[in-house]
This record gives C-alpha cells, structure tokens and sequence, in this order.
C-alpha cells in the first residue's frame, strides 16, 4: 500500500507485482494525497499493475479509478458493512449513519495520523494533540486498544471505529457478494456508455 509515487517506485524496485495506491480519503492510517490525484502519478510512475483505494464505495468511484488508469480497485469501508464482516454491529451501524463529512484524522502529530468517524474518542484523540501539555506517550496510550474496542466491543465512547470519507455512501448491511456485484455492475453500466466521458 502507497501513499505517493515515489513510494510506489521504491515497492517496484523491490520486486512488488502490484501496488496499491491509497488515498487520503480512506479509513484507517493513510497519507496525504487525495486519491484523484493520486492514482494517475502512480500510475505514471511504475509499469505494474495499480490497485485504487480511498474513498471508493460504488460503480462510480470504480469507473473513476479505471479512467484514472488502474487495473482494480481496493474497497474498505463498504465491506464493514458486509453481512459476513465480524465487526461489532454499533460499528456496523455507525458507518451506515454516517455522513459525508463525519470521518476525523487524528494522529498526525504523532506520525501516523488515522481516519475514523468522528466519537467521543477521536474527538478528544484531537483534543490531546492539540494541548501542548499533552506527551506522544500520553496521546498513544490513550489511544491503545481503542480499534479492538470499536471492533469487538462497539464501544462507542472509547472505540476508534476506522472509516473512509465514502461512509456516507454506505447504506445498509447487505452479503459481499452483493456489495462487489453492485459496483462492478454499476461501473460497467457508467463505462459502456461513451457519453457520460465527454
């Protein structure tokens, strides 16, 4: 997984077959780079394949993806929502409540900074970095554990429930198979007619 070109050309030289290329957008760690811009520069960069991920959820962000020149697409936050994700049911739920503009990135002053909807936990994870009486070891140690809380304790004031910007595209909890027939299909439908890419 890649956050950059220059990332994606070092994974080449190691000998990688396939990078995916992660933007922003998505939930969890991620980089800087917003994925629009993103998958093309990679693309660009190496002659192996390039998965897109990072704010895809549907046909659309799939056909997107392929415009912008990748061989697949890498999907996150959607399958949370999948009905054989083991993933508590709050966080199930959380995700299929959410907005478009209900995810937080905390952890930057640390080096590491996480996307994740927006809870009484990321809130004050922010809170802490933001207070410069606050150490890196306090700020860490109060967010240790907290994804094992969201995922198997659906604790809502102490879990970090990690999700991508495209939780506002999710809407109910459905089997992957549906989940995966619903963006390939939408994508084809998108992509099969021309005049939608003029």
């Amino acid at each position: 997984v890649v956050a950059s070109a220059a990332f994606a050309i070092r994974m080449e030289r190691m000998g990688a077959a396939a990078v995916v290329a992660e933007g922003g957008e998505a939930g969890g760690h991620i980089g800087e780079m917003n994925t629009m811009a993103l998958i093309p520069q990679v693309c660009d960069a190496v002659s192996i394949p390039v998965i897109a991920a990072g704010g895809i959820a549907d046909g659309r962000g799939f056909a997107a993806a392929m415009m912008l020149g990748a061989e697949g697409v890498q999907c996150g936050t959607i399958f949370i929502a999948a009905s054989e994700c083991t993933a508590h049911e709050v966080y199930k739920q959380k995700v299929i409540a959410a907005g478009d503009t209900d995810t937080i990135v905390t952890g930057k002053t640390l080096g590491h900074p996480v996307r994740a909807l927006k809870t009484p936990f990321t809130r004050k994870f922010a809170q802490m970095e933001n207070d410069p009486n606050q150490t890196p070891e306090a700020i860490m140690e109060f967010g240790s554990g907290s994804l094992r809380k969201a995922v198997k304790d659906g604790d809502e004031k102490m879990g970090s429930f990690m999700a991508g910007q495209s939780a506002g595209l999710v809407k109910k909890v459905q089997p992957a198979k549906e989940i995966i027939l619903d963006i390939i299909n939408g994508a084809r439908e998108l992509l099969k007619d021309t005049s939608k890419c003029i």
